[in-house]
């Protein structure tokens, strides 16, 4: 065993002449060891939390999204839709098309975001999954239409029952103004068959028809507004995609279409980490303390192994092990505290919101890149630290 090493746990684990030497070491371990185990609980909570988000959107998001760089629309005619099937990954492509029009219940009514889909868009999102009344079933011969929750409760409409029509009405397109209103509008009646449930922002806001229904709304028989894709995720089908369309489309993956929400919440863990650093520094700036009153205990030691032919080096070597003793222990159950922690909301779900919230309990998950991150911090702020009593205490009880 090295020496250094051997006097230091000696140091850390005898009883001292002064037991505040004792109070304090533990003091400094503890400390560390509580913020350790709070930075893991926090992080993994905070990876939890983006992973349940993330969950949420890839329930109506596809892996890839193609749009038009300019306008809202565009024609996937075959032969761009040939080229496109051509590129190595891509397993399925929907043709969508979505506008907004106005959704009518007898006098009830709400603006909405339509969105017709084609009979691929089950192959390309799980929005299937996510019903909660009825069925999912957008047929492209029928006018069938399937509301979030919140556009239902707003219309008052019940699936369970038996229910009038709905209709969507847009502004009628390449067609003279009339004295009478309802020539100005394109109108179509459908009849509800499911509801649907992700979060608010969907729930009050969209509802899905077919394809057919929504160009027949929108009075526009050939464009689209995207062509969603699922592809293989050991694919770069992006890229190829990218290099394939030009300036002329945009080609966004998941998490680019919803770039502010992820990177608000990367944001936010970052902030809680940097704070919670800062509350490790104070907590671990007790070994300060500790080795100071350790080396002012210890001179007559450290006179003795410089009268046995020990050089200051070695002296420092010891204390600073020290340091990294205290650091290291505290750190050491700092992380198996976080991750027992972790492992009991994991498997009992301890922390719950209740059955009104889409997320029944706290989402947790462990990822090991924060381990190893906190525990690079951890021992990294303990090495500074340890540095200047070492240097400046071990340097005085030579001297003198």
């Amino acid at each position: 065993m090295n020496l250094s090493f051997f006097i230091a746990r000696r140091y850390l684990i005898s009883k001292k002449s002064n037991n505040a030497i004792n109070i304090i070491s533990w003091i400094s371990i503890i400390a560390i060891a509580i913020t350790t185990a709070a930075l893991i609980v926090i992080l993994s909570a905070m990876n939890g939390l983006t992973g349940a988000v993330a969950g949420l959107y890839n329930t109506f998001e596809p892996d890839l999204k193609i749009t038009a760089a300019k306008g809202k629309y565009f024609t996937a005619d075959d032969a761009f839709m040939k080229k496109i099937k051509a590129i190595d990954g891509i397993q399925a492509i929907s043709q969508t098309y979505s506008d907004k029009a106005l959704i009518k219940n007898n006098e009830k009514q709400t603006l909405v975001s339509v969105k017709g889909v084609d009979d691929d868009f089950t192959s390309v999102t799980k929005v299937d999954s996510s019903i909660v009344e009825g069925k999912y079933l957008i047929n492209q011969q029928k006018n069938f239409i399937v509301l979030g929750r919140g556009v239902a409760n707003t219309l008052g409409v019940n699936i369970m029952e038996i229910s009038s029509e709905l209709s969507l009405l847009s502004p009628a397109k390449g067609k003279a103004t009339t004295l009478n209103p309802q020539n100005n509008f394109t109108q179509v009646y459908l009849t509800p068959n499911g509801v649907f449930s992700l979060n608010d922002e969907f729930d009050y806001q969209f509802v899905f028809v077919s394809l057919r229904t929504a160009r027949e709304l929108f009075s526009d028989s050939i464009r689209v507004s995207a062509l969603e894709i699922k592809c293989n995720a050991n694919k770069d089908v992006q890229e190829k995609l990218t290099a394939l369309l030009g300036d002329n489309y945009v080609v966004k993956n998941r998490y680019q279409l919803n770039d502010v929400l992820f990177k608000t919440l990367e944001t936010e863990k970052l902030a809680t980490f940097i704070i919670l650093a800062f509350i490790l520094i104070i907590a671990t700036f007790n070994i300060i303390g500790a080795l100071t009153m350790l080396i002012i205990e210890k001179k007559k030691d450290i006179k003795t192994l410089f009268s046995l032919g020990a050089d200051l080096a070695l002296v420092r070597n010891i204390f600073m092990r020290e340091g990294f003793l205290i650091t290291g222990v505290g750190a050491a159950i700092g992380l198996v505290t976080g991750l027992f922690v972790c492992w009991l909301q994991i498997k009992f779900h301890l922390v719950t919101f209740g059955d009104q919230f889409v997320i029944p309990y706290y989402p947790i998950e462990l990822q090991t890149k924060d381990f190893i991150w906190i525990f690079c911090l951890i021992m990294l702020i303990g090495f500074f630290a340890a540095l200047y009593p070492v240097r400046f205490f071990t340097k005085s009880a030579k001297l003198s």
